[in-house]
């Protein structure tokens, strides 16, 4: 395929046609309020429960836009990503939704249970080796072998469009929030975030949160140009990506900042909202939790917190010696 403009982005509208276009095949998932929580940050807290999402995670409502948004002769061969998981998994559940197959490229270190989601949910798992230059050279030889279609994880105007739509029904549940946080990664999600809060809640802030250890958005705002990272070390899975030049543009222009925690720090958020929320949430999930109560700042009276996914393994939970 002819990949969009690098620095294409999708307006308010795009955003709210997706949602309209995807209504039927998502879940409009729960926005939950705990005043136990509150307690524990210090802030009135809305979680925008995305790891009750079908698939389990936010993922599946930018594969949905994109694969819906295909003619029949684009789609024809079928659709095509390399993913860690999450975006895998709602890559083949879209699919196979539209009745065309998936081909998912999948580093050989992801977890098992979401190499099985993949399966389940009809998609062909590719196996490639642990790195981002090995992503793409498999993603190629699939897509020169199959003719199938990318859909890109984040740098697609479509699947940014798509994650937009998680803040739109955040914002329209918790009109009144002060500021909005979700995890970054390559930057889809938190792009539609922000082009999302800044066009309906303007002034509203809208933070990133990264691990540490994967901090190549938190380094790049602060260069003011987008910065490749290193080998990414992060108990968050879902986290290891870098930015695009897209994502970065809309990142730069909507997003007050982002704030890096430790992995101690998220297997922590995970804990909180296993207990307090009763949350089934993965590392990469509880990001944005671990990212409010480590803001530089003040917090704000009432944040919305976006809980981007839902899948780990509970044989082997981080918390648990």
């Amino acid at each position: 395929m002819t990949r969009p403009e690098p620095l294409a982005l999708p307006d308010l509208d795009d955003i709210l046609a997706a949602h309209q276009r995807i209504a039927g095949s998502i879940v409009r998932t729960p926005v939950l309020h705990h005043p136990e929580l509150d307690e524990l940050v210090g802030s009135e807290v809305h979680l925008k429960c995305e790891s009750m999402q079908r698939g389990g995670s936010f993922k599946l409502r930018g594969a949905t836009n994109a694969v819906l948004s295909l003619s029949d002769d684009e789609a024809a061969a079928g659709v095509a990503a390399h993913s860690s998981g999450n975006h895998a998994t709602a890559l083949a559940l879209a699919a196979a939704a539209r009745g065309i197959p998936a081909f998912l490229v999948m580093p050989v270190d992801a977890p098992a249970a979401k190499r099985d989601a993949v399966r389940a949910a009809g998609g062909k798992v590719i196996d490639c080796a642990p790195t981002l230059a090995a992503r793409a050279e498999a993603l190629a030889q699939v897509l020169a072998d199959t003719g199938a279609h990318e859909v890109h994880p984040y740098d697609d105007p479509r699947v940014i469009a798509g994650a937009g739509t998680a803040a739109v029904e955040l914002l329209a549940d918790v009109p009144d929030l002060d500021l909005v946080i979700a995890p970054v990664s390559g930057g889809g999600l938190l792009s539609g975030t922000a082009i999302a809060t800044a066009a309906l809640a303007p002034g509203r802030q809208v933070w990133g949160a990264e691990p540490a250890g994967a901090d190549d958005a938190h380094r790049s705002l602060l260069a003011g140009r987008r910065l490749a990272g290193t080998r990414p070390d992060t108990i968050a899975d879902g986290l290891r990506a870098e930015l695009s030049d897209r994502t970065f543009a809309a990142i730069r222009a909507h997003v007050s900042g982002i704030v890096t925690v430790t992995d101690d720090e998220i297997v922590d958020a995970m804990r909180i909202l296993f207990t307090v929320a009763k949350l089934v949430v993965e590392a990469s999930g509880a990001t944005g939790l671990a990212g409010l109560r480590a803001l530089p700042q003040r917090l704000p009276p009432k944040a919305g917190v976006i809980v981007s996914g839902g899948n780990l393994d509970l044989g082997r939970l981080p918390f648990v010696q």
